[in-house]
């Protein structure tokens, strides 16, 4: 096979795999990232996120995790389900309804690289992550060309807007790249406007992670701070405030994928429902959902932080 038509299989391949996008950039030295994730880190934007100071040469530069690679094959895969934004009830990022995705996406990657070898019929070395290895997927997925990086710091695309999970495989295939397609964001600020906590940054393009709902609700594990505790929206895990006001996002469709549905309907749930789970009930319905980690404790001091008067 040319280079063309071993690219045209791998994405042909992850389509059929159920894969939204997928998109193939040259491994190099992220160098062009090095002095923004400086700064950012040097601001404490991570807030308690220290793994995000770990390994920085390796998140600049994925041949240190995978030696020998030449290639990183960026993917994405669709979770959009329902809109919550008219919702008077405790709140769950969208992605989070359903069976952890790191599992869910870590088996479909198996699975595909796996097919993907045996239609190239040519030795390779690969391996492939979901969120779970200091690589900077979004920047890779932007590189190859799955969309550009919002004012929300988050990845869209014209025709799918940003309910994608990212996922990667890094190899030493060598293989056609794609381009990166520009910025649509233009003069668009609505997600600026819309954050109630104010993290990000009135220029767009960084994210304040340490003042984001998401970031309150699930990394840290203090309690919410008394300024934002007024400003959470009900949101009790995650948050989708800079998508739901996305324009890009009107063109997002359901996935069909069985294992990002809730396996329990708590879209309804009211906060005394929430206040009356036992651990049992929490690890009965959230065991095997992205919920697990923030844990019980965390969700019960976020309730209590959130619940109205």
């Amino acid at each position: 096979m040319t280079l063309t038509e071993k690219s045209h299989c791998i994405k042909q391949i992850a389509a059929e795999h159920g894969f939204l996008l997928s998109g193939i950039a040259k491994l190099r030295p992220l160098e062009e990232e090095r002095s923004h994730l400086e700064e950012w880190l040097q601001e404490g934007h991570h807030g308690e996120m220290q793994y995000m100071a770990n390994h920085f040469e390796m998140r600049l530069d994925p041949s240190l995790l995978v030696p020998g690679s030449q290639s990183i094959i960026s993917l994405s895969y669709n979770y959009f389900s329902h809109d919550l934004k008219n919702k008077h009830v405790p709140k769950v990022g969208m992605y989070a309804s359903g069976s952890d995705y790191h599992k869910v996406l870590k088996k479909k990657l198996k699975t595909l690289w796996k097919t993907i070898l045996e239609e190239l019929k040519e030795p390779a070395k690969g391996r492939f992550f979901v969120d779970s290895a200091p690589v900077m997927e979004r920047q890779w997925a932007q590189q190859a060309g799955l969309g550009w990086t919002g004012k929300n710091s988050l990845l869209i695309h014209p025709k799918h807007g940003s309910y994608f999970f990212l996922a990667e495989i890094i190899s030493d295939l060598e293989l056609e790249y794609d381009e990166p397609i520009k910025d649509y964001c233009g003069t668009c600020t609505k997600c600026i406007d819309a954050c109630p906590t104010d993290a990000i940054a009135s220029n767009g393009y960084v994210l304040i992670a340490n003042k984001c709902i998401s970031y309150l609700t699930i990394e840290s594990k203090s309690d919410i701070p008394s300024e934002h505790k007024s400003q959470m929206n009900g949101w009790v895990f995650g948050c989708d405030i800079c998508q739901q006001v996305c324009p890009w996002n009107r063109f997002s469709t359901p996935h069909t994928e069985s294992e990002f549905y809730p396996k329990t309907d708590f879209s309804t749930w009211t906060f005394d429902q929430w206040e009356s789970m036992t651990e049992q009930d929490f690890e009965t319905t959230f065991g095997k959902t992205p919920l697990k980690r923030a844990g019980f404790e965390k969700i019960k001091k976020t309730l209590k932080s959130l619940k109205p008067g």
